[in-house]
């Protein structure tokens, strides 16, 4: 089975299994890492955003047009970034490296 590795915002490195076809936002929940996912990963939201390794970014799928619109609300964005709900696990991407941001920037408001 594939694995792939969190840097938590501390810095802390945890390496977990990522069976093939769940993406990284559900990977996150099944390990028990805080990685938000408000929108529960339908593209509403951009609370699961990740930062995608340099050596790990070229080998995924283009994003589209509706994550990259979600990912211009996400906090702390960068030239790697990605919304872990889009990414899917493959072969090709055993050994996938993503980090977390400090914090995240949930838009939804409460009534």
């Amino acid at each position: 089975m594939p694995k792939m590795t969190f840097v938590l915002s501390n810095g802390e490195r945890k390496e977990v299994e990522a069976e093939n076809g769940v993406n990284v936002l559900e990977i996150a929940h099944k390990n028990h890492i805080d990685l938000e996912g408000a929108c529960e990963g339908s593209l509403a939201c951009s609370t699961c955003h990740v930062v995608i390794d340099d050596d790990w970014f070229d080998k995924l799928e283009e994003p589209t047009e509706d994550e990259e619109d979600m990912l211009d609300l996400a906090f702390a964005l960068t030239h790697t970034s990605r919304l872990g709900c889009q990414i899917e696990m493959t072969d090709e991407l055993d050994g996938l490296v993503v980090t977390l941001p400090e914090a995240t920037r949930n838009m939804a408001v409460d009534k």
